[in-house]
């Protein structure tokens, strides 16, 4: 095992201990995330501000807008390098020079030029782009602490900024230019029917699809074989020429006691002499190594699969359910969905889902029906 990083502390400086010509420093990159963060924080959704395009022609708000983010990183600055913790603003006073533009290094640099009584302490606040010019300027005008404070340094949470609905356009916008597609009943094939859930997870990178979560209760292994098969088909009309299935179970290795991991092995080898066909295979893989890099990592898994998968196959209904509905209300995924294995395409939505939701469930429908895989009997 490798050694734990060393804790890391904020400390700040004292009155006492100021010195003018005392400095701190901080370098950040301007990046997408930051402007819309800055944006939800805010509430402000002036297209100066968080349309790069519209950007481009409202030099005037650009600055300011960006500028509001240096002045936030000032601040950052003041408030835990120096003074630090402990340290109550006064007033601020910055002039924006120059416009900040996404993927511009800036470099915050302050700087103590006066000292006063009653604690009080006067700092020239600069911003450098990474050409060395400056973006803004000004001074800060604050109260040092007294007492010393050293303490462990706070690890931020991770924010994920996710647009409701995004994955979702970007499916309906696919067909647009497609006929209507009709529906009918009387539809059995050879094939078995199965549900699959189309989940847009705030946290995941890319869609991922989720089987078989409302038909198939105990589905043996002829059934999964189907099961499996249906969800590669929808994969690769959505744009995954080789999309990576993980069959899931509660552990990575075979074990005769779980029957999910030897219907996983047995999965894997009926792709492997073409009985599954136009995907990648692995398991068992439990859920955290099926879509996890670090996971996988931590645990030796060599897979292309494992960590990135497109596809999670369930054991039976209740686990695919469960996991889905997990997705849904812990993890803000939107959720369409579609029944495979029939003549046709069959959509089937929830009482709860959303009218963008029903609405993508159709856009699957018909990207499938006009990318008929060849794997249909």
């Amino acid at each position: 095992m490798s050694a734990p990083e060393p804790m890391q502390y904020i400390e700040n400086k004292t009155y006492d201990e100021i010195a003018v010509g005392d400095h701190a420093h901080l370098t950040r990159t301007l990046k997408p995330q930051d402007i819309e963060l800055f944006a939800v924080m805010s509430g402000d959704v002036n297209p100066a501000h968080v349309d790069a395009e519209y950007a481009k022609t409202d030099q005037f708000h650009r600055v300011i807008a960006h500028g509001m983010w240096g002045g936030a990183l000032i601040s950052a600055v003041l408030g835990t390098e120096l003074p630090g913790p402990g340290t109550i603003f006064l007033n601020q006073s910055l002039t924006f020079e120059a416009p900040v533009g996404l993927g511009d290094m800036v470099t915050v640099r302050v700087e103590v030029t006066e000292k006063f009584e009653k604690g009080r302490v006067l700092l020239a606040c600069t911003c450098l782009n990474q050409d060395g010019e400056t973006v803004i300027e000004g001074v800060a005008r604050v109260i040092a602490p007294r007492d010393k404070v050293r303490r462990p340094r706070v690890v931020l949470p991770k924010v994920y900024l996710h647009v409701q609905g995004a994955q979702y356009a970007r499916l309906i916008a696919a067909t647009e230019d497609l006929k209507p597609v009709r529906t009918a009943v009387g539809l059995r094939i050879e094939r078995r029917m199965s549900h699959i859930y189309v989940l847009d997870v705030p946290t995941y990178p890319k869609t991922l699809l989720i089987t078989d979560a409302a038909i198939n209760i105990y589905p043996d292994l002829a059934i999964k074989r189907d099961i499996v098969q249906n969800a590669i088909d929808l994969a690769f009309a959505l744009g995954t020429p080789l999309p990576k299935v993980a069959i899931l179970s509660a552990v990575e290795t075979v074990n005769p006691r779980i029957t999910s991991t030897l219907d996983a092995a047995a999965l894997c080898k009926m792709a492997d002499r073409g009985q599954i066909i136009g995907g990648l295979l692995d398991g068992p893989l439990a859920f955290d190594n099926a879509i996890s890099p670090v996971a996988v990592a931590a645990k030796g898994i060599v897979s292309d699969v494992a960590g990135i998968a497109d596809i999670l196959v369930a054991p039976d209904l209740e686990a695919a359910n469960m996991i889905a509905k997990q997705l849904i209300y812990l993890a803000g995924a939107d959720a369409a969905g579609i029944v495979l294995g029939a003549r046709v395409p069959i959509i089937l939505t929830s009482r709860a889902d959303s009218s963008v939701s029903r609405l993508a469930s159709c856009a699957l429908a018909q990207l499938f029906i006009n990318h008929q895989p060849s794997t249909l009997p």
